[in-house]
């Protein structure tokens, strides 16, 4: 925990994955910042009631499928969704590779941007004013918040306190690494009092926090093909926990029909069953993932989700945006 203390008016409860933490702003328009995966919808929802009653506004740092998982029961319940304008833009026209969710595997649920957000925008949050601070790298619709006041700063997946968010040179071009460090930059001359991450605890020492973070950014620039291997292995223990492990057996097959599987392949001038064998041993002899009663699993704490949960469709199938 922080060792600067929160103001009255945020509630903050971290989770494990494949769930974004959850941040609680309460006043007269309490707002939750993101809405964790879809397999947890009913436990986020049922988290923000029993915090502050009706939440009216949920706020997605960025798209992919831990952050935006519980968006459409909450929408259902009468909240609002405010996403960067890219983003919102590319959910109010359904397209294809809305949430990265098809080309990553991980299911999301079809909702509704009701705000698009800019860089500079002022929101109202709960009692208090925040800016909005436009930060690409992990994607390029990723935002943060800045409190002024309190010198509270939302960081999404821009960095936690043993980590920097995954880019994906692929996606989004071999300059995302370097616009990645450069958000981070921007949130470091802010010289924020407390970090609020998506995952993770709140660092103790936010200045310390950020300087890991811009050396690890740093890193991944410096070295296109780390940035693609660490891309690979955050996706790949991702897809293991959102199952409940994969069949040794398939684990290979299954990552052969990945596009993001693909993609990394090609940038490492591998084939894509090289890369897949690769990747298995490598995060297997690194303790990352582990064999039990045959089936492959991430090692790292995460919480079971139902395999009922993740019937849902790809965006392409997603029933044309309503405005709520």
């Amino acid at each position: 925990m922080s060792s600067q203390p929160l103001p009255s008016w945020v509630s903050w409860q971290h989770r494990p994955f494949p769930d974004a933490n959850l941040l609680l702003l309460h006043g007269r328009q309490p707002a939750l910042v993101d809405s964790g995966f879809v397999g947890h919808a009913e436990q986020t929802a049922a988290w923000a009631h029993a915090h502050t009653g009706n939440v009216t506004l949920v706020v997605n740092t960025h798209w992919h499928s831990d952050h935006v998982g519980g968006n459409t029961l909450l929408q259902a319940r009468g909240a609002g969704i405010a996403a960067g304008a890219p983003e919102a833009d590319a959910i109010s026209r359904r397209d294809p590779g809305c949430c990265a969710a098809e080309y990553l595997d991980q299911p999301v649920a079809p909702y509704t941007v009701d705000m698009p957000l800019d860089d500079g925008q002022l929101l109202r949050l709960g009692d208090a004013d925040w800016e909005v601070i436009r930060t690409p790298g992990h994607t390029p619709g990723h935002l943060a918040l800045w409190q002024p006041d309190e010198r509270l700063l939302v960081v999404g997946d821009a960095l936690s306190d043993y980590d920097v968010g995954w880019v994906n040179l692929a996606l989004d071009g071999p300059g995302a690494a370097a616009t990645a460090l450069a958000s981070l930059k921007r949130m470091a001359d802010l010289a924020p009092r407390v970090l609020l991450p998506s995952h993770g605890p709140i660092p103790t020492d936010p200045a310390a926090a950020l300087a890991t973070a811009l050396h690890r950014a740093q890193r991944l620039v410096d070295d296109p093909d780390a940035a693609v291997w660490y891309g690979a292995r955050r996706i790949f223990a991702f897809a293991l926990m959102i199952r409940g492990g994969i069949p040794a057996g398939e684990a290979e097959p299954y990552l052969h029909a990945r596009a993001w599987l693909t993609d990394a392949a090609r940038l490492l001038c591998l084939t894509p069953e090289a890369l897949a064998a690769e990747l298995i041993d490598t995060m297997v002899r690194r303790g990352a993932v582990v064999l039990h009663n045959g089936r492959l699993h991430a090692a790292a704490e995460h919480t079971p989700v139902p395999a009922e949960s993740l019937r849902v469709p790809y965006p392409r199938a997603w029933p044309a945006a309503e405005l709520h």
